[in-house]
């Protein structure tokens, strides 16, 4: 990753799927991070390096690696965590790139990079046939816009849920006690699904994101990180501000400090709303 001819940051991409070598889903990490004190003799700082990993589908005999929508967006997510540990300007290693991000913030990049696989300049400058060369028809891509809020409600709910549960296993429930854990979530499921779980669902089981995966009770910054993304802003105006706050301060800045030099305002649920089609713009 290259700055006026100067290079600032690298990055590893392992692309494809290997079920009988990988696991599942998708994750950025870093091989190293931005520092000063752990320079190389010579250098004024240790450039940061990362790593993406995704599962999207891989090139079959002569064919290249047709992606769907899907992985599209993944991309765009996992790239977005890249981004803010590769564009860092805290030369502290503790709070550089994507160290000491408070989990308000930790996924407001992915999150907010997501939006630009709905962006139509950006989307048709790559979706294209790959033998014919053809443009993505108009009308597929009006029906990509609407299917992205379709069920938008439905969407939110269950991250609530989500978001909720992790935290309530993690500050009310007691082990040996009187409920649970599925006693907790079936109390909680009362509000907020429309359908109340089967009796012998075991979802918790499956929940890696807040046991092996890193999120112990900050599965909620998922849902929080889109209270601020709306984009009326000029692109390029609001991509540099974008970069030089919530991508360059790492966390050596209060994240609601970040997001307000971002976006001129404090974080708000009306934007996230709006955002998912919820109330009118």
């Amino acid at each position: 990753v290259c700055q006026e001819g100067a290079p600032v940051a690298y990055f590893y991409l392992d692309p494809y799927s290997r079920p009988e070598e990988k696991r599942g889903g998708a994750w950025m990490d870093e091989v190293v991070g931005r520092s000063r004190l752990m320079a190389a003799e010579g250098s004024s700082v240790r450039l940061p390096v990362a790593h993406m990993v995704c599962n999207q589908s891989p090139p079959i005999g002569n064919d290249p690696s047709l992606m769907t929508f899907r992985e599209v967006e993944t991309l765009f997510h996992e790239f977005g965590h890249a981004l803010q540990h590769m564009l860092t300007r805290q030369d502290e290693g503790l709070v550089a790139g994507i160290r000491g991000v408070e989990w308000d913030a930790v996924e407001l990049p992915s999150q907010f990079m997501e939006n630009w696989c709905y962006h139509k300049p950006t989307l048709m400058g790559m979706a294209k046939h790959y033998q014919t060369g053809e443009e993505l028809p108009a009308a597929l891509y009006e029906k990509l816009v609407a299917a992205k809020n379709f069920r938008a409600g439905s969407m939110m709910l269950r991250q609530i849920h989500f978001a909720t549960i992790d935290l309530m296993l993690h500050s009310e429930y007691t082990p040996g006690g009187a409920q649970s854990v599925y006693d907790l979530e079936r109390e909680l499921a009362a509000k907020t699904t429309v359908m109340p779980p089967l009796a012998a669902d075991r979802f918790l089981c499956g929940f890696s994101h807040i046991f092996a995966g890193g999120y112990s009770a900050g599965y909620y910054s998922y849902k929080w990180a889109e209270a601020g993304l709306d984009d009326d802003d000029a692109v390029q105006s609001a991509g540099r501000r974008f970069r030089d706050t919530v991508l360059g301060m790492g966390g050596g800045r209060a994240p609601l400090d970040v997001f307000v030099d971002f976006r001129g305002r404090e974080p708000s649920t009306e934007a996230l709303l709006r955002h998912n089609n919820l109330v009118s713009a």
